[in-house]
């Protein structure tokens, strides 16, 4: 009884911080949406490019509520002894964990369907600087921040910026982050040697390969060791059910 004790003890721990941190997020994404004004002054002071970015409030609401749902479930199903709510929390997280490994497989077995799948990105991509980079103030403002951060211009090469509105509008100028902050960046002033935002990307990547495997790792033990300790208390609630 002393081990289900310290388990019920740590599941309820454990899922209360989730639950704290799914209503935190949830909280953020409502404030967002209630009062976008101030998050909007607030996000201009600390990063101007993404001000426009205020469907982030959505995102933020969808996760915070799945979190509070996996949350409260965990707490009261350990708390309250309750089968269902358990059985319920591990088919979720069980759930969660067949999709990371699917997807894992799909990667790996089937580079094919990866190269399809990039090809379909890179269209999309050149598509949206082609049609609406300097013309929509959102997509702009998305590819100026990732063009900033990982030091590269265009999807491809600059050769993508040709003809967009931003292009035939500032009389066949590129983006500053092509020529390293100049403020007028012109084709003989390319800095040639940037690379596309997608090999930068994937660069980035590789360079960070560790921390990656060291993440998902560490999410696939949490779910597994949440998954053995919701089962296990549920199958000893079910022996302390027919006993008594």
């Amino acid at each position: 009884m002393g081990c289900f004790k310290f388990l019920k003890i740590m599941m309820f721990c454990v899922n209360f911080i989730i639950l704290l941190g799914g209503g935190a997020v949830l909280g953020v994404g409502i404030w967002i949406k209630v009062d976008g004004g101030s998050f909007l002054d607030i996000l201009a002071k600390l990063a101007p490019e993404l001000q426009q970015m205020v469907q982030v409030g959505y995102l933020c609401i969808a996760i915070g509520s799945f979190l509070v749902i996996v949350g409260f479930l965990g707490c009261y199903g350990a708390m309250k002894e309750n089968k269902c709510m358990l059985m319920i929390f591990f088919i979720i997280i069980l759930l969660i964990f067949i999709a990371q490994v699917a997807g894992a497989v799909v990667i790996l077995a089937f580079s094919g369907l990866a190269d399809i799948f990039i090809r379909y990105i890179e269209i999309g991509a050149v598509k949206s600087i082609k049609e609406e980079y300097g013309k929509t103030s959102e997509i702009t403002a998305i590819w100026t921040a990732v063009m900033k951060e990982f030091k590269c211009c265009g999807f491809n090469s600059y050769k993508d910026f040709m003809y967009s509105p931003f292009f035939n509008e500032s009389s066949s100028m590129y983006p500053q982050e092509c020529c390293n902050g100049q403020f007028q960046c012109k084709s003989n002033d390319i800095k040639t040697s940037l690379p596309g935002c997608y090999k930068a990307f994937l660069k980035y990547l590789k360079s960070n390969t560790m921390i990656v495997g060291i993440v998902a790792l560490g999410i696939a033990i949490l779910e597994i060791g949440a998954m053995a300790a919701s089962m296990t208390m549920y199958c000893q609630i079910q022996k302390l059910e027919k006993v008594a």
